[in-house]
């Protein structure tokens, strides 16, 4: 075969850019640091199945699964499990799940995870969303000033749970 069909030496071979990692302390949960792992597991194996297609022109999939394996390889290696069973009870911090009421009185719950773990689709925020620096440090009772995009808007603080690794 000609040298010239050949793709060796071209951009093809080439690594693809790492992800970005995030400034913050990567605080996780149990759950969280558990999934952070499955994702590894499952990001190692599908990249083993890749390599062993036998039609192999296209690299760039198994580039994009070895891209994400450092991401999260990464994000392990600076991940700091947090135990919730050491978090104060009266206070929100950490893995908290916080209920809050706002001026109409309507409740929300919102749980303090870390961001590889944070989906606001199940009420999971990161924290140093807005909503959770307005919330940690706050005990029951207390009303704090969340800063959002549209203003500032009351809550207060109705309970806070730890719940146990899910």
């Amino acid at each position: 075969m000609s040298r010239a069909f050949v793709k060796e030496d071209g951009p093809d071979n080439e690594p693809l850019p790492d992800l970005p990692l995030s400034p913050h302390p990567n605080y996780v949960t149990p759950r969280g640091l558990a999934a952070l792992r499955a994702r590894l597991a499952e990001t190692q194996a599908e990249l083993a199945r890749l390599r062993a297609r036998a039609e192999r022109l296209d690299r760039l999939p198994e580039k994009a699964a070895e891209r994400d394996i450092r991401y999260l390889e990464a994000r392990l290696r600076s991940a700091i499990p947090v135990d919730t069973a050491s978090q104060p009870r009266d206070e929100v911090a950490f893995a908290a799940r916080v209920t809050v009421a706002d001026e109409e009185g309507h409740e929300s719950s919102y749980e303090i995870v870390g961001e590889d773990e944070a989906d606001a689709s199940l009420g999971r925020i990161a924290p140093h969303s807005p909503l959770a620096r307005a919330l940690l440090g706050a005990h029951v009772g207390d009303v704090v000033e969340w800063r959002k995009p549209s203003g500032r808007e009351e809550i207060e603080v109705v309970a806070i749970d730890y719940p146990e690794a899910e």
